[in-house]
């Protein structure tokens, strides 16, 4: 009797600040929505309704829902309208210049999931010259060295955070390509679940606009 491998959990990788931003530009929609519509006069609470359709899901598209799920046999994106999910076979590469992007089945699709920091590159390729040149490193607490805030030892070369994900994406492509699993071809599904109730808010807006 033999044994089934181990299954591993997805890679899951999403945007910190996204996430907050999320939190609170719908926080402070539904506050200052609720409050028009439990207290506006007139058309007020209807227009309060009908804009609420139309921002929370859109701040939640492009907030919220981005992120990268990385298995065994595929690439599952999601980006703010549309979820692709690649087979590793069906990968051609992954790559971050000032976006990430995946290219697989002959088409290319960005990596909202994964925002490229220019700030965080340049100050990588800093720490790194300075540590070639024998400097001595600045980071951890006050600058004394140890761990910064990122987690990276601030004695050892420094990556920025895109250009790790998008070089353990591109081992898991390579490693996972010829497996059985992992042929097939790209799918790609539009989020009506965001769009639709996003249409419905824009559609009540332009009617009371016309009808005003």
């Amino acid at each position: 009797m033999t044994s089934e491998p181990p299954q591993y959990a997805d890679r899951v990788y999403r945007s910190g600040s996204a996430l907050a931003a999320g939190v609170l530009l719908i926080g402070l929609a539904v506050w200052l929505g609720g409050d028009a519509i439990l207290r506006g006069d007139g058309r007020t609470p209807v227009v309060a309704a009908a804009a609420l359709l139309l921002f929370v899901p859109l701040v939640s598209a492009f907030t919220f829902r981005p992120a990268v799920f990385a298995g065994a046999e595929r690439l599952r994106v999601r980006n703010p309208f549309r979820t692709v999910v690649a087979p590793w076979a069906a990968v051609e590469s992954v790559k971050a210049a000032y976006s990430c992007e995946l290219r697989a089945g002959g088409a290319t699709y960005q990596l909202w999931a994964i925002p490229v920091s220019l700030r965080a590159r340049g100050k990588a390729t800093r720490h790194n010259e300075r540590l070639a040149a024998g400097e001595q490193p600045r980071g951890g607490m006050f600058g004394l060295g140890g761990r910064d805030r990122i987690g990276q030892d601030a004695d050892q070369p420094r990556t920025a955070p895109s250009d790790v994900a998008v070089a353990e994406l591109r081992d898991l492509a390579e490693r996972h390509a010829g497996d059985p699993g992992a042929q097939g071809e790209v799918t790609v599904r539009w989020s009506y679940e965001t769009l639709a109730p996003a249409a419905v808010g824009a559609v009540g807006l332009l009617i009371l606009w016309i009808t005003g």
